[in-house]
């Protein structure tokens, strides 16, 4: 294999990684403050794209990201209000009944105002004929977007979480919530927080990778499923390992198209979650007794 084409499958392989890593990370947020699992998170992704789209159409790119992602924070906050903390008392067996509920409500609803059509947002810059030669490789400006947005992604999470009240605060609630409380923390709203945090980051992936993927009402769905297995690769309640385990499997992805056929990209997903689940559950890069946030 040339050198230009490994490279072509690398750049591919990271940049489809990065946009399971949107999806695992808000996983991970999520788990961390209430310890169930949201398949509601693909949607919000693509909840981000669609928005920011109709917003595009009157107001210039930027605005319309932003505004994208306040309202599907919004979204996220609404439904944590409404739904999760209502039915807290449930087993976390009903918790994650409740998010593939949600998740096809928000399927439908999406369905609703922006039909079966298939819509994208244009490239931030360049165009879809506009490629960047490296090394002989030739990519997509907006794959260097995606990757660029993914690594400030990445650093300014850790610095949250790391180094500013409200991060610790969120760190501390997933560590025990009960000396949360007795330390003056307001549990309620660190869990609200992680919801509005969560959605914000999947409607940035959804802005992001809109012009190289297009956005469809019905994508959520299999973003889900890949989200939940690059979270349960990287070890479930660290986001941070999300990245590399969102990189890791978009590059196996990539590379076993040169060996296999394009269909079962998907069954080397299932395979490769299967094979963690029962080798280790804790994931690659988490501890047998991993917690929310504590590893920071």
């Amino acid at each position: 294999m040339a050198l230009n084409q490994i490279l072509q499958y690398i750049f591919s392989g990271i940049t489809v990684g990065s946009i399971y890593a949107f999806v695992a990370i808000g996983y991970n947020i999520i788990y961390n403050s209430t310890g169930i699992i949201n398949f509601a998170q693909g949607e919000f992704v693509m909840l981000g794209g669609m928005i920011a789209y109709t917003f595009s159409n009157f107001m210039p790119l930027l605005p319309a990201i932003i505004a994208a992602i306040l309202i599907t924070a919004a979204i996220g906050g609404l439904i944590e209000n409404v739904f999760i903390r209502r039915m807290r008392k449930t087993s976390v067996l009903g918790m994650i009944v409740i998010t593939i509920g949600l998740s096809i409500l928000i399927r439908e609803f999406a369905l609703s105002i922006w039909d079966e059509q298939i819509r994208a947002l244009r490239f931030f810059t360049g165009n879809e004929i506009s490629s960047v030669n490296i090394l002989g490789a030739r990519i997509s400006p907006q794959v260097l977007w995606v990757l660029g947005v993914t690594l400030v992604l990445t650093a300014g999470l850790y610095f949250f979480l790391k180094f500013t009240l409200t991060g610790q605060a969120m760190r501390a609630c997933s560590e025990n919530p009960t000396a949360a409380k007795l330390c003056g923390i307001r549990t309620d709203r660190m869990v609200s927080l992680s919801f509005m945090v969560s959605a914000g980051i999947g409607a940035l992936g959804g802005c992001v990778v809109s012009p190289l993927t297009q956005t469809h009402y019905a994508m959520g769905s299999d973003l889900a499923i890949k989200g939940f297995t690059v979270a349960i690769l990287g070890g479930l309640g660290n986001p941070m390992s999300a990245v590399a385990a969102g990189i890791l499997l978009g590059l196996i992805e990539a590379f076993s198209i040169s060996i296999l056929p394009m269909a079962y990209k998907d069954v080397i997903s299932i395979i490769i979650l299967l094979i963690v689940l029962v080798a280790r559950p804790s994931g690659l890069f988490g501890s047998r007794s991993a917690s929310a946030l504590k590893d920071y």
